[in-house]
This record gives C-alpha cells, sequence and structure tokens, in this order.
C-alpha cells in the first residue's frame, strides 16, 4: 500500500511538468514576450532553490567543506558538459539552433527530481500523512519551476511540443528516484547528500551562465525591468517556499 501511495504520488507530481500545455494557445508575439519574463523568474528560481533550500539541507547533515566541494564539482561538471554540448550541435552543425543551456536544464532538473522522489518515498515510509504534506508541498514549489524550465527549453530551440515532451522525460525522474528511496532506504541518505550540493551547482551554473547572460542582451528598458522584476520574484518566491512550505 505504501508504494502505491508513493508511485501515485510521484506521478502527479512527474504531471506538473506538462503545465507549459497551456500556452500552446497563446500568439507567438505574446509568447515571447512571456518566455523573456519566465526566463528572469527562472533564474531566480534556479539561485533561490540552490541557496535557500538545497544546500541548507545539504549542511544539515553534512559538513560544509564537503558541501561546497560537491557545489564545486557540479559547476565543473555541468560547465564541461555545456562545452562538450556547444561543439557537438554548433561546432559540428554550423549553426546553433538549440542552445546547450536547454539540455543542462534537462539534466539539472532531473536530478533534482529524482532527489524529489527519494523525498517523497522517505516520507511516505515514516507516515502516510508526512507523505502527503510532502507531496503538496513539493507540487507547489514544482509548478513554477516547470512553468520556467518549460520557458527556458522553448526559449533556448525547443518547440513547445518538444519542450512539454523533453520536460515530463525529465520529470518522470521523480518516479526512479522514488523506486530508489523505497527499496535501498538505508543507503539513499549517503547517496543524497551527494546529489543535493551536485544538483546546485548544476542550479548555479544555468541561471549565472547561462539564463542571466540571456537577459543582458535585451536593450529595451521596459523589458529588461520587467524581466529583472521577474527574477527577484523567482528568489522571493523561494523565499516564501522556504517559510511556508518546509519540506
Amino acid at each position: 500500500m505504501v508504494l502505491f501511495w508513493i508511485l501515485a504520488s510521484t506521478f502527479l507530481v512527474s504531471l506538473i511538468s506538462l503545465v507549459g500545455i497551456f500556452t500552446l494557445a497563446v500568439k507567438e508575439n505574446l509568447l515571447h514576450k512571456i518566455l523573456f519574463c519566465l526566463i528572469g523568474f527562472s533564474a531566480g528560481a534556479l539561485i533561490g532553490s540552490a541557496f535557500l533550500h538545497i544546500l541548507p539541507e545539504a549542511l544539515e547533515s553534512n559538513p560544509s567543506t564537503a558541501v561546497f566541494s560537491y557545489l564545486i564539482l557540479g559547476i565543473v561538471i555541468f560547465f564541461i558538459m555545456e562545452r562538450f554540448l556547444h561543439w557537438r550541435h554548433c561546432h559540428e552543425e554550423g549553426v546553433c539552433k538549440t542552445h546547450a543551456f536547454t539540455y543542462l536544464t534537462l539534466v539539472g532538473d532531473g536530478f533534482h527530481n529524482f532527489v524529489d522522489g527519494m523525498v517523497i518515498a522517505t516520507s511516505f515510509v515514516v507516515s502516510l500523512q508526512l507523505g502527503l504534506v510532502t507531496t503538496l508541498a513539493i507540487i507547489l514549489h514544482e509548478i513554477p519551476q516547470e512553468l520556467s524550465d518549460f520557458a527556458v527549453l522553448v526559449y533556448g530551440g525547443f518547440s513547445k511540443k518538444k519542450a512539454l515532451l523533453f520536460n515530463f522525460a525529465s520529470a518522470l525522474m521523480a518516479m526512479i528516484g522514488a523506486l530508489t528511496g523505497y527499496f535501498i532506504l538505508d543507503y539513499v541518505r549517503g547517496f543524497a547528500n551527494l546529489i543535493l550540493p551536485l544538483t546546485a551547482g548544476g542550479f548555479i551554473y544555468i541561471a549565472t551562465s547561462d539564463l542571466i547572460p540571456e537577459l543582458h542582451k535585451e536593450n529595451d528598458l521596459k523589458r529588461s525591468m520587467a524581466a529583472f522584476s521577474a527574477f527577484l520574484l523567482g528568489i522571493a518566491f523561494m523565499a516564501l517556499a522556504k517559510k511556508f512550505l518546509p519540506c
């Protein structure tokens, strides 16, 4: 019965990744304006998630030197991956129709979803009530995050349908994480301690190396201010989520 609740909850969380379906009916000009603001929101949400949620959680049960070492390692890994993807997709083909940061977003979000799945599994093992509360907190946290991820994929060159498909595939990592957490509960805690700062490093790298520079390319003052406001809103949302929805 516990396994049923774990799988049902993680599948429900995975479905949140399809929130971008509501943009399919939006006209291209309006969608482009919305996406640019969502890029700002996503950058803020990634930074807020890394510094306000993931790193404090990792520091609770691990020495700071180890956490920040894995954080640096995460940044280095994502740097190497981006250089490879940039060379693979832009150097060989000659035209960069799909930016490398779209694939980095999928990888980083996949890691994050994997950990979310493990958190859901372990909370249901403790009690049904704790599992349901944890699932609700993750859903409320994931709605703006997944919408932002969808915006990054479309802005980076994916079609809307392809972005939905790939974002959903990344979200299904939560189910794999849940199964991992359920069947190897005694061993998964150490793995989670490693994956959390690596994920934080990836989020920080994507936000500072790829998304924020995209915002600097806009010359229109009104659009720049709107995107900057969205950036601050992303950080503020993660701060409020930390205060009212502690996981």
